[in-house]
């Protein structure tokens, strides 16, 4: 999908990404660096931020960058966004008074707004034309038109198999700073970038042929005849990992119970699962790991997850216990992606110990993402749960963590509610220091267990490969800016 806002797919991410600008840029430590904007002023004792916009900002069509555009493209994402619906939730109003002035008038302080706005993940703070960020939120853009460093090739997309991208000879980099993840300069220095879209083995021979020049994501088993090519790097970029996640439907039987996900959370072994996604090398995977990931200053071990887990015997009989009667559990499951159908498969067998009536709806990936939009019944082609990834920058802190939100429709796919692990993600916002957040963090971590709102599955971290003349790629999630190919 090609609206930045729309999807939290990560390919949707690396697209906006190339394609598009964001205010503020994050580091490869996350912290927020000014981008599209030259600065900010804060007044009122946190109650206005007074950004302004750097000179030469222009859009793909050659139209300049002005402060409605940008206050238009905010509101639309913040719609959408778990950063986004926090921050609007504390805003009176996003004024646009001159061109490159954008006025934030809040409602209550919100030191978080240049990391909100600096999101560089799933539902990037992308900012796009005004006509174009006031289409519903909910209906899909179509029309690409940039502000980033990149120019999205419409004529030569080939659906499921190719897109491509061209340097946006108008855009303007910022002068100061280091380049780090979205932060500092954005130079493209690569004329062209093609997407090609193939199967593993494929995409791996060409890399060691010289073919290609960047697999992100080769499959583990891969990866020795990687590490034998002379010419070949292999090396993880995205540090914070990617989080394996089972995801419910809250909104219909049998996942409706928390009683029934309680069973099932203490039914994973992350252990089994995450050996099964990332092999014996224990530099790829790790088990124990909680509803922040492992590095996050809010991170705790949790008690779920291990290998001394209740036995299914036990928990078959706490579920024949419950509400649940046999009713068809609808499980999707991407199949064309590695980590995830080795996942479900792990995760298959556990629902089956215990009893459950479970349909495995193998599909590609793509069709996973546009089923779980669906809040009909399971007879109506509904859905109960799936598999996916998240990275750790998406769960680093509460604001970022999607499926942490529990705001019921508002929330994302599953639609978990929970009045008490909102009001913990509030007070965590309006909390004066780090311990404060820590000891917030904590109770909410407990609060998850109780609501369980998915399954924490372990951290995979995810190799890339690249031709050893491709120089300059920097930490992160994938960016085609400051490389150069030799």
């Amino acid at each position: 999908m090609v609206d930045p806002t729309f999807s939290t797919a990560y390919t949707t991410r690396t697209h906006a990404l190339a394609v598009f600008d964001t205010l503020y840029g994050l580091d490869e430590q996350l912290q927020p660096h000014p981008q599209m904007v030259a600065g900010h002023v804060v007044e009122d004792g946190g109650l206005t931020w007074r950004l302004t916009l750097r000179d030469g900002l222009v859009f793909h069509d050659g139209a300049k960058v002005l402060a409605r555009d940008c206050a238009a493209s905010l509101r639309r994402w913040g719609v959408r966004d778990a950063f986004g619906q926090a921050l609007m939730d504390a805003t009176n109003e996003i004024a646009a008074p001159e061109d490159r002035t954008l006025v934030f008038r809040l409602k209550r302080p919100f030191p978080l707004l240049p990391v909100a706005l600096g999101r560089s993940s799933s539902l990037v703070p992308a900012i796009m034309p005004q006509r174009l960020a006031e289409t519903d939120p909910f209906r899909q853009v179509t029309e690409v038109v940039g502000s980033g460093p990149f120019r999205f090739l419409q004529d030569e997309r080939i659906a499921g198999a190719r897109v491509a991208y061209a340097r946006h000879e108008g855009y303007v980099p910022r002068a100061d700073g280091t380049p780090s993840f979205t932060a500092g300069p954005r130079v493209a220095h690569v004329e062209r970038v093609v997407f090609n879209v193939t199967d593993p083995a494929t995409a791996v021979a060409a890399l060691q042929t010289g073919d290609a020049d960047w697999v992100e994501q080769p499959l583990i088993d891969l990866l020795p005849a990687l590490r034998r090519s002379r010419n070949v790097v292999v090396e993880v970029k995205e540090r914070t990992g990617m989080i394996g996640c089972f995801r419910f439907n809250h909104l219909h039987p049998p996942f409706k119970d928390p009683a029934i996900r309680r069973i099932v959370l203490r039914a994973i072994n992350q252990t089994d699962i995450m050996a099964a996604v990332g092999g014996m090398d224990p530099d790829y995977w790790q088990a124990n790991v909680g509803f922040f990931p492992p590095g996050s200053p809010m991170a705790t071990v949790p008690d779920f997850g291990r290998a001394e887990a209740a036995s299914l015997d036990g928990l078959r009989r706490e579920l024949a216990a419950t509400s649940y009667k046999g009713e068809k559990v609808v499980f999707l499951v991407g199949a064309d992606v590695p980590r995830i159908s080795t996942a479900c498969e792990v995760v298959r067998a556990t629902l089956v110990g215990l009893g459950f009536n479970v349909d495995y709806v193998t599909t590609d990936w793509g069709t996973v993402l546009s089923r779980i939009n669906s809040r009909n019944p399971i007879s109506e082609g509904g859905w109960s749960c799936y598999c996916a990834y998240w990275a750790g920058m998406d769960q680093w802190i509460p604001p970022t963590h999607n499926f942490l939100r529990a705001n019921g429709l508002r929330a994302s796919t599953g639609w978990p509610e929970s009045a008490r692990l909102e009001a913990l993600r509030a007070e965590w916002l309006a909390a004066s220091d780090e311990a404060e957040q820590r000891r917030i963090a904590r109770e909410l971590q407990t609060t998850a267990e109780e609501v369980v709102p998915y399954v924490p599955l372990g951290l995979f971290r995810q190799p890339s490969a690249y031709r050893r003349n491709v120089t300059g790629i920097l930490n992160g999630a994938a960016v085609f800016t400051n490389l150069r190919k030799g």
